[in-house]
């Protein structure tokens, strides 16, 4: 449930002066808020600790751990450690952020379901955490890896992404790699089954030749979405819940296909930004608009409805449903909720809310989007897990 593109920075003050960089809100299982407290849950978006003196340029989340990136190349992480997905070298859990052991020239971060990943300036990828399903690409199935080691083959990345169980990596050429788990074909390689603990290629559409010009990955649950230079999206994986919005629902494709236009008809098109959460996906158009599909139990494709799913995309309507959600600039999924922030403000939320991730005070689950109160000015980095948002 990570942001794929428009992160950024936020300009640098004195310590004494710099306001809160990163708020976070919902369940706090295992210090997942990062707040050192052992609150259950924040339904409001609080302030995480440690983070006030450094720039935060991005955030990762997939599950109950966090992952944060500083300006000077470095990562912080908190909150589940069962596996040591927060690269520390312990298996403990963190209620506040620490600094990921060893990592410096870091580019971007990704957030597994237990593990975790980094890319480095060099377009090498490290990977630490869990490795029962060869979800850390170093060649092994194997025991948990407790500091970051790399992704074996992999050079000239310019881009990650993190599912529950398995992984992505956008190269320099635009073309994909793939990793981990395959039980549902996520993996994108013809094939479905068994583990790939080493990078195999994404092929293309009809299992033929490798799938190319991709400009932007993203990762569900179990399922995958590749943003084309031409500004239309390829998706493979589990569609149990429509989420590879190519018009059917159920089964699973082990080959990228493509995502349909509103009401089956044609291609989605002019897309510039993808994002994908448990098993629903958001989409963020040239025009600043976004379109949803998938899973929708929680009203998480934010189109005024509750229930059911949506195999083709539907447009994300705007606060109390009225209107379109316009002038959005950053997307990104949480595990039944979505996040959107607008180019002037302010973040807006729907769908789960079972544990006040939706920031707006309350338990209750919206199907349209409500605009929330952070704290902060000028937002470039959002995120969703599973039961919890940060913003910085």
């Amino acid at each position: 449930m990570a942001l794929t593109l428009g992160l950024g920075s936020i300009p640098a003050s004195s310590a004494a002066a710099d306001p809160p960089q990163v708020k976070s809100w919902g369940n706090n299982s295992f210090g997942a808020l990062g707040i050192g407290t052992p609150v259950a849950q924040r339904q409001t978006p609080v302030t995480v600790a440690g983070l006030t003196a450094a720039k935060v340029t991005a955030l990762s989340v997939r599950d109950t751990h966090s992952l944060a990136l500083l300006d000077n190349g470095t990562v912080q992480a908190w909150g589940s450690n069962t596996h040591g997905q927060l690269g520390d070298g312990t298996s403990d859990h963190q209620s506040i952020p620490g600094v990921v052991t060893g990592l410096l020239s870091v580019r971007s971060i990704a957030a597994g379901g237990g593990f975790s990943l980094a890319r480095l300036s060099n377009g090498i990828v490290q990977a630490w955490g869990a490795n029962d399903l060869g979800q850390l690409g170093n060649g092994v199935v194997g025991p948990d890896v407790f500091l970051p080691a790399p992704v074996t083959g992999l050079t000239g990345v310019v881009a990650i992404a993190a599912g529950y169980n398995y992984a992505l990596a956008l190269l320099s050429n635009g073309t994909v790699r793939a990793w981990g788990i395959n039980n549902f074909g996520q993996l994108g390689n013809g094939t479905t089954g068994g583990i790939s603990p080493v990078p195999v290629p994404v092929v293309g559409p009809g299992g033929v030749g490798v799938l190319s010009n991709v400009k932007a990955i993203a990762a569900g649950y179990d399922f995958s979405i590749a943003l084309l230079n031409d500004g239309t999206l390829r998706t493979w994986g589990s569609n149990a819940e429509g989420q590879l919005g190519n018009g059917t629902a159920g089964g699973i494709s082990p080959v990228p296909v493509p995502v349909v236009g509103p009401g089956g008809v044609g291609m989605l098109g002019n897309v510039k930004a993808v994002a994908g959460g448990a098993n629903h996906a958001l989409a963020l158009l040239t025009n600043n608009t976004v379109r949803s599909w998938g899973w929708n139990d929680f009203g998480q494709l934010g189109n005024g409805t509750t229930g059911g799913i949506s195999p083709t995309p539907v447009t994300v309507l705007g606060p109390g449903g009225v209107g379109v959600l316009n002038d959005v600039a950053l997307i990104a999924a949480g595990g039944s909720h979505s996040l959107a922030y607008l180019t002037n403000g302010p973040l807006n939320t729907w769908g789960n809310n079972n544990s006040g991730m939706l920031g707006d005070g309350s338990t209750v689950s919206r199907d349209t989007p409500i605009g929330i109160r952070t704290g902060l000015i000028g937002i470039t980095s959002i995120a969703g897990g599973s039961f919890f948002s940060l913003a910085a």
